[in-house]
């Protein structure tokens, strides 16, 4: 696929013809699964890029994160936002500093100068990231299997436990006080397509409302995931389950490859036959769950993500005083760009 050309038709007339964008732009390029060399004939195009701010945005009151249009699937970051996600080796950002040459479809000088300085980027915070994000692939994986092959009450065990742990992790972020409690509970349910239900045992006074919503919104989102998933098309959600499958192991790889050699490598050339075999679902079984040997490849690959923090040669966190003289010297001719 001549990409160029996509970029170039009236559809994206937008990367030409927006202030923020246009000549500002100093790097765009493939992401999603044809960066990564996965894609197959049902995928998207996604491009992502970097644009620099604005003088009014480095010294006057405007903002700009980034820019995104959803009729093509694509993002372009401001510079300085885009330098924070970097910084915490976000895998969805700094794929865009391992592209190979081919996959960048505009670099303009100061794109190829972040090329030249992304190791200022990379530091053992890949393993946070990487390991989260593959951590976030894995839950899904395993909430959506379980939904699928569990019976009705151990499947309500299931919801049961992830309820709690979010209300766990919704109440150590907001600091709940004594001005009541919440009990969460199993038995036995008078719904006739239920055995057994997840019921609430509530008592607060003098609580915000807004709280109160934040709370239980936070429990309802996981209910209805699990209820959202549990009506799904089989066959269709068989591609997105082996989808994350494959995206559990590609961020696992990657983040490896990081730690130990400091490399950022998007396309994946050595496990590109792993990669298309997972998401063709070749270690899916006829019931819908995967088999043994997927797991075994996961603990794996797992492991040596573990091993290779332990030993990566990366410094615990990057060098500020280097990535701050970079961005100042970016900045300084973004001004001056008109």
């Amino acid at each position: 696929m001549n990409f160029h050309e996509v970029m170039n038709s009236p559809a994206y007339n937008f990367l030409r013809t927006n202030p923020r964008l246009g000549k500002r732009i100093i790097m765009l390029g493939l992401a999603g699964s044809y960066a990564y060399g996965t894609n197959n004939e049902n995928s998207d195009i996604d491009f992502r890029g970097i644009t620099l701010n604005t003088p009014s945005d480095l010294l006057g009151l405007t903002d700009f994160e980034q820019y995104e249009d959803k009729n093509t699937d694509t993002v372009v970051y401001g510079f300085n936002k885009i330098i924070r996600l970097f910084l915490e080796c976000n895998p969805n950002s700094i794929e865009m500093l391992g592209l190979d040459p081919d996959q960048y479809l505009t670099l303009s000088p100061i794109g190829q100068e972040l090329l030249e300085h992304k190791d200022i980027f990379l530091s053992k915070r890949a393993a946070r990231s990487f390991g989260g994000y593959a951590g976030a692939q894995l839950r899904r994986l395993q909430n959506a299997l379980a939904r699928d092959a569990m019976p009705q009450a151990e499947r309500e065990q299931h919801i049961y436990r992830s309820v709690t742990n979010a209300l766990e992790d919704f109440n150590r972020k907001n600091a709940w006080t004594n001005q009541g409690n919440l009990r969460l509970y199993i038995d036995d349910s008078d719904n006739p397509d239920f055995d057994t239900e997840i019921f609430v045992d509530a008592e607060y006074r003098h609580l915000p409302l807004r709280d109160y919503m934040d709370m239980f919104g936070t429990m309802s989102n996981v209910v209805h995931e699990y209820d959202r998933i549990g009506k799904r098309n089989r066959k269709k959600d068989s591609n997105h389950l082996n989808k994350h499958a494959m995206h559990l192991i590609r961020l696992l790889i990657t983040g490896i490859d990081i730690l130990e050699k400091g490399e950022i490598r998007t396309y994946r050339v050595k496990e590109l036959q792993l990669l298309r075999s997972i998401r063709r679902g070749d270690f899916m079984k006829e019931d819908g769950t995967y088999a043994q040997e997927f797991y075994d490849m996961l603990a794996d690959y797992e492991n040596r993500l573990k091993a290779a923090t332990e030993k990566s040669p990366l410094p615990d966190n990057p060098d500020m005083n280097r990535v701050e003289e970079f961005v100042e010297s970016v900045n300084r001719r973004a001004i001056d760009l008109l």
